[in-house]
């Protein structure tokens, strides 16, 4: 039988914890390509140290994300709450992207269409899936146009994503602005036929 594996010890326990501490700050600030020089030195420990205890860049995500990953729950359960099925939708797309926007290593994880580690990518999927179900309530109720679903949804996010990360610095709250636009765009009452419905209806090319 393989050995169990030994407890840090304090002072290797304490790095650990400032290390995971500082990947937050800095992945939340940089994305996830942010220098892991910049980890450690926020961490007060050295390169080798980050190194020892987290051998990969993606050992590190593994560590921080799913927990970040872990307030798209809490928001998909409101929304899910939510007794009016628009405002539960809007509620939460407002919400994911507020994360998106509070969060560059989680708008690069969502942008990159979970090609993560496993426990990032199952929490990815999981909020998917309730996304549709946010989707689902929304348009049996009549308010949401009844062409969006899940797939449109990733296309949204992955744009709203490059919106988030190209108006960070200039503009950090231009994305509310075309969410705004979206939205409104995602009422029944402004549906119109998309290009290849059209085509279809046309019998044209």
């Amino acid at each position: 039988m393989a050995a169990e594996s030994k407890p840090l010890r304090s002072d290797a326990a304490r790095n650990r914890d400032k290390l995971l501490v500082a990947a937050t700050r800095v992945l939340a600030e940089g994305g996830l390509d942010a220098p892991l020089e910049h980890i450690a030195r926020r961490a007060g420990v050295s390169i080798g140290t980050l190194y020892n205890h987290f051998p990969t860049r993606e050992a590190l995500l593994e560590a921080i994300l799913p927990q970040r990953l872990a307030a798209l729950d809490e928001i998909t359960a409101a929304a899910l709450a939510d007794p009016d099925p628009w405002a539960g939708f809007s509620g939460f797309l407002e919400g994911l992207f507020t994360l998106q926007a509070e969060d560059h290593s989680l708008n690069d994880a969502l942008a990159q269409g979970f090609s993560l580690t496993t426990d990032v990518s199952q929490a990815c999927h999981r909020g998917f899936r309730d996304a549709e179900r946010i989707i689902e309530r929304a348009k049996a109720d009549g308010r949401l146009r009844a062409d969006f679903g899940s797939q449109d949804l990733v296309t949204l996010v992955w744009a709203m994503s490059q919106v988030i990360r190209e108006s960070m610095e200039t503009a950090p709250g231009a994305w509310r602005r075309c969410l705004s636009f979206f939205l409104d765009g995602l009422r029944t009452e402004a549906a119109h036929p998309l290009p290849g419905e059209l085509v279809r209806q046309t019998g044209t090319r």
